[in-house]
């Protein structure tokens, strides 16, 4: 495996052939002479803990039996898509407050940013009422500043472990990581689920980690995304999937990785985040919403529901009873492969390989209309996982695909739609992650359709029968193709196009939009270095 694709965002990106010239041969020699002292600790003690077994008692779980109509019977669910960032965080922010006695959070990676310092300040303050809380985090973006919030763990109250961890001082950063080369096929497996469950009554899942960047309020980058919120009898499927995680052998608790000195560091750093300042996240330019979503009044739509997931064994490829493909991926291409009419892609990494593509071929054989929504080279934070679409792009064009690549630069007209009015940045990146088929069935998750989603990473999709949601997430995804994504097509000679209208004038060109010259070298460049099943 070359050691210059590692890991960032849950991707692969160039991270050790440059930084190797950096720093020099010298760093290198120390990083092997370090790796032998680097190891994860012994016979750790993790006490098992579970969902809270009667969520009907509690006053979230006496909303949902009061907000289901006399005609709906027990076993449907309640779902609300999730569209704008103010919406997902009010959602987040009204779960946390909500809670009487169980907060569960599952999260690739949580930020220490603005909008989390205020929802973590809900967060403590739930602990301090009584609330059991329970925090899940993949370990990989846990360095430097990004290690505060494990401060956390030192709030009473609350519980925090940490997913498939690296050995190694969280304050070396890139180099932690080169500790770890020589455990390269462990730490390349993410945990990349997204939960957050209350009493389990209500949960959230979607593509959103927690972060500025999600919630619209980023100075700079700023994600297209989409979550649902659920209530009812699926939650405690999701519930179930976090305890599988929280109670498996690779999660460790903080305090199994991080000396008490050092934790007790992290906490007086995370205190501001934890609530103890109000002023570092009470300033009036603060763009967080102000209020929580009225969950007693908040339109739900009521469906018959089911929960993919992943095992976390899908991690250790040597255990007996590991998967070592993904239950998430194969669910959706055995849900693709009942099409009959329609589907609807929505994937901001997007790098199908031979058994997605002979898939593709197969539906549009059949007559299926398959619409694919992805980033652009312009707007994407995946150069490599970019590259891995764009070798599929005229074969996928061909058959009768109909690709759309985000604009990178459509904030101020995506606001009225998905955005909200908290955007404040000026570049988009699409990472909402969907399929919709023959305008009756949505699923809506972690994963993309990748084979990092399927070998790599754990994976969770909610997969719902609802013509009513189905119509709803395809009415937004065709007010993004509208406003903010260039068509992709093939001319006459073989040539790939980009058609978009940018205002009242029609723009067509044949190189990559709103690229430069030196970033479509590169590109190319790096294609041969960068397989389908490392992106």
């Amino acid at each position: 495996m070359p050691i210059h694709l590692l890991l960032c965002h849950g991707r692969t990106v160039l991270g050790g052939a440059w930084p190797v010239i950096r720093f020099g041969v010298c760093i290198l020699v120390g990083a092997v002479m370090l790796a032998s002292c680097a190891s994860l600790p012994k016979h750790v003690q993790r006490p098992a803990s579970y969902a809270l077994a009667q969520p009907g008692s509690t006053p979230l779980g006496r909303l949902v039996s009061q907000r289901r109509p006399k005609a709906v019977p027990p076993n449907l669910s309640g779902f609300a898509l999730l569209a704008s960032p103010n919406a997902a965080f009010a959602a987040r922010l009204a779960l946390t407050q909500r809670a009487n006695k169980t907060l569960d959070i599952q999260y690739y990676s949580i930020h220490v940013d603005r909008t989390v310092a205020s929802l973590l300040r809900a967060v403590r303050a739930a602990a301090q009422r009584g609330v059991r809380v329970r925090i899940l985090l993949d370990d990989f973006n846990s360095t430097g500043r990004g290690a505060q919030v494990m401060g956390m763990a030192n709030v009473p109250g609350v519980e925090m472990r940490m997913f498939n961890p690296l050995p190694g001082d969280r304050d070396l950063g890139f180099l932690r990581t080169l500790l770890s080369l020589d455990d390269f096929q462990r730490i390349q497996h993410r945990m990349h689920n997204k939960l957050y469950v209350a009493d389990n009554a209500w949960g959230i899942v979607g593509g959103r980690n927690l972060g500025d960047a999600y919630f619209g309020t980023a100075d700079g980058r700023n994600f297209i995304d989409m979550d649902v919120l659920a209530a009812g009898p699926v939650v405690q499927s999701l519930s179930a999937s976090f305890d599988r995680y929280w109670n498996s052998p690779l999660a460790y608790p903080v305090a199994s990785l991080i000396a008490p000195a050092k934790l007790k560091r992290l906490h007086e750093a995370a205190k501001p985040l934890a609530g103890d300042s109000v002023a570092a996240s009470d300033s009036a330019d603060q763009p967080v919403p102000a209020s929580a979503l009225d969950l007693a009044r908040q339109p739900l739509t009521w469906a018959s529901a089911g929960l993919l997931v992943d095992s976390p064994l899908k991690l250790v490829p040597e255990s007996d009873n590991a998967q070592v493909e993904g239950v998430v991926i194969d669910g959706l291409m055995s849900l693709l492969h009942t099409a009959r009419h329609d589907v609807i892609i929505v994937s901001p990494y997007f790098v199908p390989g031979a058994q997605m593509m002979a898939l593709f071929a197969d539906l549009r054989k059949r007559g299926v209309r398959v619409r694919v929504l992805t980033n652009s080279l312009a707007s994407t934070d995946s150069l490599l996982a970019q590259i891995g679409y764009a070798r599929h792009r005229e074969r996928l064009l061909r058959m009768g695909v109909e690709l759309y690549e985000m604009r990178a630069r459509e904030r101020a007209r995506l606001r009225d739609t998905v955005l909200g009015s908290g955007s404040a940045g000026s570049h988009t990146s699409l990472h909402a992650k969907l399929v919709i088929v023959d305008g009756r069935i949505i699923s809506i998750g972690s994963m993309n359709l990748d084979l990092r989603s399927k070998l790599q990473n754990t994976e969770v999709a909610l997969v719902i029968r609802s013509p009513k949601l189905a119509h709803e997430a395809a009415e937004q995804v065709q007010a993004v193709i509208k406003v903010a994504a260039w068509k992709v097509g093939l001319s006459s000679d073989g040539e790939i196009y980009w058609h978009a209208l940018l205002g009242t004038h029609a723009v067509e060109t044949l190189d990559e939009p709103d690229t430069s010259v030196w970033l479509r070298l590169l590109a190319k460049l790096l294609a041969p270095l960068t397989p389908d099943e490392m992106l």
